[in-house]
């Protein structure tokens, strides 16, 4: 009964969310609604003591990131800078090629290190841009950024720095760039089969005679100018968030050394000294430090174009941040009361009896993101709960933990990205689209991402490649 009532409120949620009704409201109410049916004593206390605490503990985190990457994509499309990216790849690639170059710069920014949901901001101005311009449905837009963005280059590409990457470092103690054949070649699976996809459903729409579409909402302001920047300024901000997040990635544990500490007597008002880990908080503080000096890129080299509508723009931009970073805060939450539920250990249990020990990484995995809604959540539960088992089941058989690190890392960003996951519906939300609209593209990328983990693990098996 205990696993029916997981699965029940799982189910709950992404009807709610494929129906378009609001996450922020429903994640609670199905988070609770399983705790009711397993102990009804414990709502109150599951929801200050889990839901909002994870929520909370989520928006104190991520939230900057999430208001920086806003503004970020604002003034990239106040300033024309997405109309002359978007200018000069329709100039020397082609309308016919938009896909592949949304999926490019996707993954230059994600392989550079800046977070999946500030990508989705940055790129989502151009790309809408590129679409209207080649007259392919907005509605196809999902499926490339979130095959840009979500999959090969979060956790296939050896030496990532994503934190699907990071997380099992940890654990088998192996480095970012483990398995760098395997994970080539799954990488290389994932954009052949994915950008065929995507063509195939271009080609067919358009054969229809669909065009972009209209009465369309959250859409880019288009900038009225005869002479827009050159492509190279305009690529530039972007280039130098990647660049300043790589950099400052390893400058501030320099800076900082392993912790900091601000005492009373620098800070009067404060009664206790405040101790920060940095090792904990780097990657976040990287990322911010690069939105902030793409920001400032911006706006002085095209404070003309952006100055009259800032005010008006980085408004709206803030209002999409709050939503965004809400409703991903939301699944966290519900996340982390599934994960508390006895139904989830029943679940756990069940996965550690599957033989192949690969197999068996791959399946948990994949299985505790999708439920989680999360890569990160989903992995981190299943290695704490179950590393020791897959550790001795990968040396009973022979296997490299490089091997075992690559197959669990891709896993995890395979089915976590069902209909309630966090960034699937930041991404519907940006761009303004709904499940029922181009849910259908982000899944095909799932199972293709999830396909490639089995690839993967054949290819080892056939080859002994690592």
């Amino acid at each position: 009964m205990s696993f029916v009532i997981v699965l029940a409120a799982l189910a709950f949620l992404m009807f709610a969310a494929y129906r378009g009704y609001s996450v922020i409201l429903f994640a609670p109410i199905a988070a609770l609604g399983a705790v009711l049916l397993t102990d009804p004593g414990a709502v109150a206390p599951v929801f200050s003591g889990i839901f909002m605490e994870k929520m909370v503990g989520f928006v104190k985190l991520y939230f900057p990131v999430f208001l920086l990457g806003a503004v970020f994509g604002k003034v990239i499309e106040l300033s024309g800078f997405s109309e002359s990216i978007v200018a000069a790849a329709i100039r020397y690639i082609g309308r016919s090629r938009a896909n592949a170059v949304i999926v490019a710069v996707c993954a230059l920014l994600t392989y550079g290190g800046v977070s999946l949901f500030v990508v989705v901001f940055a790129v989502y101005p151009f790309a809408a841009e590129l679409y209207r311009q080649s007259n392919i449905p907005k509605r196809l837009m999902p499926g490339a950024i979130a095959l840009g963005a979500f999959s090969f280059t979060m956790d296939s590409l050896p030496g990532t720095p994503q934190i699907q990457n990071i997380i099992p470092t940890t654990f088998f103690k192996t480095t970012s760039w483990a398995a760098p054949t395997l994970g080539v070649i799954g990488s290389l699976f994932i954009i052949v089969v994915g950008l065929t996809y995507l063509e195939w459903r271009r080609r067919a729409a358009m054969a229809t005679g669909e065009g972009y579409g209209t009465e369309l909402v959250n859409e880019p302001e288009r900038v009225e100018s005869k002479q827009l920047p050159h492509p190279l300024l305009a690529v530039a901000p972007l280039v130098l968030v990647g660049v300043a997040n790589f950099l400052l990635t390893r400058w501030i544990p320099n800076w900082y050394g392993a912790t900091y500490t601000i005492a009373p007597d620098i800070l009067p008002g404060i009664h206790a000294p405040v101790t920060t880990t940095i090792k904990s908080v780097v990657a976040i503080w990287a990322v911010e430090g690069a939105l902030l000096l793409g920001i400032v890129m911006v706006v002085v080299t095209a404070f003309g174009r952006v100055r009259e509508r800032f005010a008006v723009g980085t408004k709206a931009a803030v209002a999409g941040a709050l939503l965004a970073s809400l409703n991903t805060a939301s699944e966290y939450g519900f996340g982390g009361v599934i994960a508390a539920l006895p139904g989830f250990l029943v679940v756990s249990d069940a996965l550690k009896s599957i033989p192949n020990p690969l197999v068996n990484a791959a399946v948990s995995v994949s299985s505790l993101a999708g439920i989680t809604g999360s890569a990160s959540g989903g992995m981190s539960i299943a290695l704490a709960a179950m590393s020791d088992t897959f550790i001795k089941g990968a040396e009973a058989a022979h296997i490299p933990m490089e091997v075992l690190h690559r197959v669990v890392a891709m896993a995890s960003g395979g089915m976590d990205t069902l209909p309630h996951n966090g960034a699937v519906i930041t991404l519907l939300a940006v761009t303004g689209l709904t499940h029922r609209q181009s849910y259908r593209d982000i899944f095909a990328v799932t199972v293709i991402k999830t396909l490639a983990v089995f690839f993967v693990i054949s290819v080892y098996y056939m080859t002994g490649l690592v």
